[in-house]
């Protein structure tokens, strides 16, 4: 197996832990400990008595009845836990594929829900979201994108980078699709729940039927990216069975302290919900304010959930002003780049407290620029 270089990690490896703003995160603002387990009376001493030996492959029982309670119709027994929902991505794709078969995946997207397969010797075709579209897909354009030796449909909404959120009935539509073409829908969720109108919130793709497997984790709309814990909830019973001795050969089984702490945290999510989702909305407002200030710099197509955007820088080189940027206002932006995107766009991040602080710089570096 040959995988490219992780582009986006690759970029943050040399920024990310000794830059002062990160302003293109795509999680959400993290907790202490000690604020997550006073989200809950007792909490504290129980998980000072954790046992600290294996646990179960599949996940603890419990922590997989509360993932069980985000969606309609998901069992327990049809939620499968991982170190994170990297582990996850690269698990159904090696489960799904081999050498010489087809998928389809939208993009841009995250790298690995391509390159995996492509390290397999796998076909990828791209289901372009196109941003005078405001990012939507076309849904003609994927009816043209399918082989014979199609095998599965890669999608993710909430976006990620756009904050794009598919229409209901796009959604409904693609389901059918899928359902009609025997292909499998690996509907990637993991900022499911951070709609900015939750009357725009997509039913979960599981809930569909057994051709969907969803993809969750606690790092993004929860705000918990230090737990590394993510899921697939799936229907498919052959699939799941397929992935869970895929396991054996990755990470076995996950932290017990981290299976705790995600089930606590889920058992209280909409706090969490809530709590990220304040501080997405109050640093729109200050994004909105920016843009508008410079308004000749930049345009987007303001996100609809989630906690990042995708906007477009309109005068010079997005690598030259991401990279100037944080060599002289120490402020970390994202270019577009790393997605493959040849636009001018980068990912800026809307999660994080000291968005406000971030901004000031990024004001003060366009006034000198």
């Amino acid at each position: 197996m040959q995988l490219s270089p992780f582009k986006l990690e690759r970029y943050f490896a040399k920024y990310e832990f000794t830059t002062e703003f990160l302003l293109c995160s795509s999680d959400c603002e993290a907790m202490s400990v000690a604020d997550l387990l006073a989200l809950e009376p007792g909490a504290a001493e129980a998980f000072q008595n954790v046992w600290l030996g294996y646990t179960e492959s599949l996940g603890s029982p419990t922590l997989r009845r509360e993932i069980s309670k985000i969606y309609s119709t998901v069992q327990p027994e049809e939620v499968l836990v991982f170190s994170g929902a990297e582990e996850a991505i690269f698990l159904f794709i090696h489960a799904t594929v081999k050498e010489g078969d087809h998928l389809i995946v939208h993009t841009p997207h995250y790298q690995s829900l391509s390159e995996v397969a492509k390290g397999l010797g796998c076909e990828v075709s791209s289901w372009i979201a196109r941003e005078e579209n405001g990012w939507a897909l076309d849904l003609d354009e994927l009816r043209r994108l399918v082989r014979p030796t199609t095998r599965a449909i890669i999608v993710n909404t909430p976006h990620n980078p756009t904050g794009w959120l598919m229409s209901r009935a796009d959604f409904d539509a693609l389901n059918r699709f899928a359902q009609e073409n025997d292909l499998l829908l690996f509907s990637d969720e993991v900022y499911r729940e951070s709609e900015y109108n939750p009357n725009d919130r997509l039913p979960a793709a599981v809930d569909y039927g057994a051709h969907a497997v969803s993809l969750g984790v606690t790092s993004k709309t929860y705000g918990l990216a230090g737990l590394r814990i993510g899921w697939i909830a799936t229907g498919n019973r052959a699939l799941y069975e397929k992935i869970a001795s895929l396991k054996d050969y990755t990470t076995i089984c996950n932290s017990a302290p981290s299976e705790f702490l995600a089930e606590l945290a889920l058992r209280h999510r909409q706090k969490l919900i809530d709590r990220n989702l304040g501080i997405i909305k109050s640093n729109l407002a200050v994004i909105d304010d920016l843009f508008a200030r410079y308004s000749s710099l930049f345009t987007w197509h303001r996100p609809r959930a989630g906690s990042m955007g995708f906007p477009k820088l309109l005068k010079g080189d997005v690598e030259t002003f991401c990279d100037d940027l944080v060599k002289k206002a120490g402020v970390l932006l994202l270019p577009g780049s790393v997605y493959d995107d040849t636009h001018n766009h980068f990912r800026l991040g809307l999660g994080r407290r000291n968005l406000p602080q971030a901004v000031g710089r990024v004001g003060e570096y366009l006034s000198r620029w």
